[in-house]
């Protein structure tokens, strides 16, 4: 199993006032699932893509990633598994604009203490996997945003990580390149990865085989995508 959320909630305190941004939230993930979250503003989203990414911890609740309690984990080790488990795209990008595609996508690894002809290798692997060879010496201001955000993708994937995690990834895109990146989740899902999609456009969630719809805080629904079977089956009412 990929990650297994047991009923997890999550309260900030702002000022005299407590916001339950989740509520007793639970959630299995298998390998190689393909999943998107859904919800509207304050459906909990962000908080839950945060407790997926391990940017933030629950106040109550147990979070177990490929077997290991995270929720309970310090800073120092939920930023190690973050580098070594799990692959985030976001949809500003978050490139470092002095440093070419190819230093941009190896950090990561860099981070990770990889030594550097291992690291050459596997972050040339990942350019090729994005169709970027010939741009790996640009810098993200000379790229369209596409090709950003396939450096994105490309560094989510450097580290061979075992889920990967996407906020908003077409958001700062037109439609046409927004298909092209979609494209590439679809050949990542087909090649074994996991992959969370965390959106409110549907024709995005849409390239998903399951879809989790959270509304004030809580797991609205939980259910197949059409495009698993040919048919919506509800997983959890």
């Amino acid at each position: 199993m990929a990650l297994d959320i047991r009923s997890i909630s999550k309260t900030y305190v702002m000022g005299v006032e407590e916001v339950h941004a989740l509520q007793d939230v639970s959630l299995s993930i298998q390998n190689n699932e393909y999943i998107a979250i859904m919800g509207p503003s304050g459906s909990g989203k962000s908080t839950m893509m945060n407790m997926i990414g391990c940017l933030d911890t629950p106040t109550t609740g147990e979070y177990y990633l490929e077997g290991e309690d995270v929720s309970k984990m310090n800073d120092d080790q939920l930023a190690e598994i973050r580098n070594q488990k799990i692959g985030f795209v976001f949809q500003t990008f978050n490139l470092i604009p002095r440093v070419n595609v190819f230093h941009n996508v190896e950090l990561p690894l860099v981070y990770g203490g990889i030594p550097t002809a291992v690291r050459s290798k596997m972050t040339e692997e990942a350019i090729e996997k994005v169709g970027l060879q010939d741009r790996k010496t640009h810098k993200p201001n000379e790229l369209s945003g596409g090709q950003r955000q396939r450096v994105a993708i490309a560094r989510a994937l450097v580290n061979k990580p075992s889920i990967i995690l996407a906020d908003e990834p077409t958001g700062n895109l037109d439609s046409a390149t927004g298909e092209e990146i979609m494209a590439i989740f679809d050949d990542m899902h087909k090649e074994g990865n996991t992959i969370i999609l965390v959106t409110h456009e549907t024709h995005v969630a849409e390239h998903a085989h399951r879809i989790v719809k959270l509304k004030d805080g809580k797991i609205e629904s939980d259910v197949l995508a059409p495009r698993a079977n040919g048919a919506a089956q509800t997983v959890l009412n």
